[in-house]
Formats: structure tokens, sequence, C-alpha cells
């Protein structure tokens, strides 16, 4: 089956609005993208925070009986399409909406063609299944595909946590991952030497994602997993790779997730937010060490009361 995109910038559309009209319409997916350079930081709560200059992508499916012609999009099929779009959006949009044919693909193996193994620290590794082994001798590799849970290693705060799990004595001791997304940090401090780990996630389907890396690099025995409104049990060692607001909001949930003595390991925020962060855990943390990485931070705290 042929696909094809219809793309036109946002402006001063209501996003909300113009998902509606594409769901209508029968787009199978919807993106919005930056048209410059412009970042966009952490969200307020209920926030939603875009570009000033953001195009809009919507991807179709062409007409099945076309016949498998794909040497150009559906071009009737795409101009009812924006028609129906300008009725609805504004008559502008007509003639800024740009339509191209996609070529069909298995887009996830497509993906990983460019992710290479990942070396954190002196012998943890990440590599994707499809990937040979590190021939290093002392190598600790998980391995891991993308997928619906966030989590690869190739964001800075994973990277960093990553680091931070390498360098820890983590041999026979017990660990929580809250915020688990793919379970990431978890499988790899049960590779690291950890007795235990529990992955915690306010998302089912993180929980899911976990399980299953989990299986594939054979710690499931050792892991467990449970949603945030079920109590924990303290552990050696926590790890929140969040955002800098939940860490504010947690820091009484995350203090008696920890044992006296445990560590603690705090990422997802940005270098500016990290003094602030750092303030709200001294009550029960001593700080040891803050790394920065491309405007990241990750702290690690150990708990002294």
């Amino acid at each position: 089956m042929a696909f094809y995109e219809i793309e036109f910038p946002l402006g001063t559309l209501d996003p909300d609005d113009v998902e509606a009209a594409l769901a209508e319409i029968g787009a199978i997916s919807v993106t919005l993208l930056d048209r410059g350079d412009e970042p966009v930081l952490e969200p307020r709560p209920g926030e939603v925070r875009l570009w000033s200059d953001t195009l809009v992508r919507a991807l179709f499916a062409g007409d099945p009986d076309a016949g498998g012609r794909t040497e150009a999009p559906p071009d009737a099929q795409a101009a009812r399409q924006i028609e129906c779009l300008a009725r609805r959006l504004g008559a502008e949009l007509a003639a800024a909406a740009r339509v191209r044919r996609v070529e069909e693909r298995v887009w996830e193996r497509v993906w990983m063609q460019d992710w290479r193994p990942l070396r954190f620290g002196r012998r943890l590794w990440v590599c994707p299944t499809t990937a040979a082994a590190p021939a290093a001798p002392d190598a600790v590799v998980v391995r891991l595909d993308p997928g619906l849970a966030f989590g690869t290693g190739t964001h800075p705060t994973t990277a960093l946590c990553l680091e931070r799990l390498d360098a820890l004595a983590l041999a026979g001791r017990t660990v929580i991952d809250y915020g688990c997304g793919s379970g990431i940090l978890a499988i790899a401090a049960l590779k690291l030497g950890a007795r235990s780990a529990v992955c915690v996630d306010i998302d089912a389907q993180a929980l899911l994602a976990a399980r299953s890396n989990a299986e594939l690099n054979g710690v499931s025995a050792a892991l467990e997993t449970q949603g945030t409104a079920a109590p924990l049990a303290p552990a050696d060692c926590v790890l929140a790779n969040i955002l800098a607001g939940p860490l504010l909001e947690l820091e009484p949930t995350l203090a008696r997730a920890c044992r006296p003595g445990a560590d603690l390991v705090l990422s997802g925020l940005l270098a500016a937010q990290a003094p602030e962060v750092a303030a709200a855990y001294r009550a029960n943390f001593a700080i040891v060490s803050v790394l920065d990485r491309d405007d990241w931070s990750c702290i690690l705290a150990r708990k002294v009361r």
C-alpha cells in the first residue's frame, strides 16, 4: 500500500483542532515538528508548549485499489483532504499544504540501522538485539530495542544515570527505578550485580515494556513492577530519571524509599534546575556530586537520616 504525508505550518491554529480535523479525514498519525532550532524546555503541569514556528505533518494510507502504483502520491485523494481541512481550519491552509509520497518500510528496523552499541562508564554497554556483543571481556551488556516506553540510553539524562550505575557498588543490593520507562536502569543495575529491582511507573505500558525487556535480558526473576500508588519497601539504591517538577514533589516519597546509607540518583533535570532540586533533598540526604552534560544534570545523593 502507498503512503503519503500532508504537511503545513501550524501558524496560529489550535493544535487540538488541527489534530481532530486530521483524524476526521483519516490521518494515521500526526506529528508536530520544529521548523527552526528552538528548544522547548520543561513545561509546567498541565501546560503544552510548542515552537513558535511549528510544522504539522500527517501520515495517510493511499487508496488500496490503486493497484500498487506508488510512483506518485494519490493526488486526487490528498486534494480532497486538503480541501476539507481548508474549509474547517482556514482557506490559507490550501496554499501552504504540501503532499509527498512515503515509501512503505519497517520503520523500527530503519531506525535501528543507525543505532550502535553504546558504552557507559567502564564496562556497561547498551546494545540493540541485532548487534554483536562488545569484545571487551568484562563487558556488561543490556540488550534493548526502541519501543513504546522511553529509555534506550541515547538521551543525556539516561546516559548520566547509566554511568552512575556503572560506578556504584551494586552487588547484592536492592534497587528501585522510579519512573522506569523501558526499565533500562533497573535492568542495568541487575546486570551489574544488584540482588533485586522494583520498576515503578504511572504508565501501564511502561511496566509492560520493563517486564518484556527484563525477560529479554534474562533478569525477569529478579525484577518486579508496580504502579505509583502501591507502597514501596525501602531499598539500597533508588533511581529517578524524570523531571525537576516531579522530583521536587516526590522528595518525601523517595526519601521514604531509601534505607539509611542508600544511594539516590536523580536525573531528568536541566543544569539550571539542579541547585533547587539538590536543596530540596538536603534535609535527608548528603549531596555527593552533580554531573552535567549538554545542559542536563544528574545528582548523586546519600541518605543520612
